[in-house]
């Protein structure tokens, strides 16, 4: 079992508007329908694969791998809450860098919330918690906790704000085109 601590390493939160009416939004259709190559064009180079897959007791997961920083993260999204408007995933994340391998929690959040009859606002919110390994990891390293939630928040930060936008055209397609397909 993975020890999770309770202290924030980083957070982000970035915002799109697309026009596409709110009560069209499904994000958790999207997430769990999403084709690999429309992941990869959502952060290119930094997005490398993704799958859908399921977790032993049935809960729905979205496997991720992307470059963020110098490290290579193989994320294992388990769904907590996956409706139309909202979805919190959570997972235990193996992060490879260039000294060795680590464990971080992060937790995503995909948030669709009304602006006009016509726009909806997404906002992409991922928080990373440190768990046991990463900080004996750090501690063996000689990093110290400030300049590794430092360096994670910089690269963190700066991938989510390249892929927020490009998410919310992506969840803004896939709604027009089910709008078409029932029309």
């Amino acid at each position: 079992m993975v020890k999770v601590l309770d202290t924030i390493l980083s957070q982000s939160a970035y915002s799109a508007e697309i026009d596409v009416p709110f009560e069209k939004i499904d994000i958790a259709d999207w997430l769990f329908t999403l084709p690999e190559a429309e992941y990869l064009r959502c952060c290119a180079p930094d997005h490398i694969a993704a799958g859908i897959t399921w977790t032993d007791d049935g809960r729905r997961m979205s496997i991720n791998v992307e470059q963020i920083g110098t490290g290579l993260v193989v994320q294992h999204y388990v769904a907590e809450v996956a409706e139309p408007a909202y979805c919190r995933m959570n997972s235990i994340s193996d992060v490879f860098t260039a000294s060795g391998r680590t464990q971080v929690n992060v937790v995503w959040e995909l948030i669709a919330e009304k602006v006009s009859e016509n726009r909806t606002l997404y906002t992409n919110r991922v928080t990373a918690h440190p768990t046991d390994a990463f900080m004996t990891f750090i501690e063996s390293h000689g990093v110290s906790y400030e300049d590794a939630a430092a360096a994670r928040q910089a690269a963190g930060g700066d991938h989510n704000s390249r892929e927020t936008p490009l998410f919310a055209a992506s969840i803004a397609r896939r709604a027009l085109a089910a709008v078409a397909a029932a029309n």
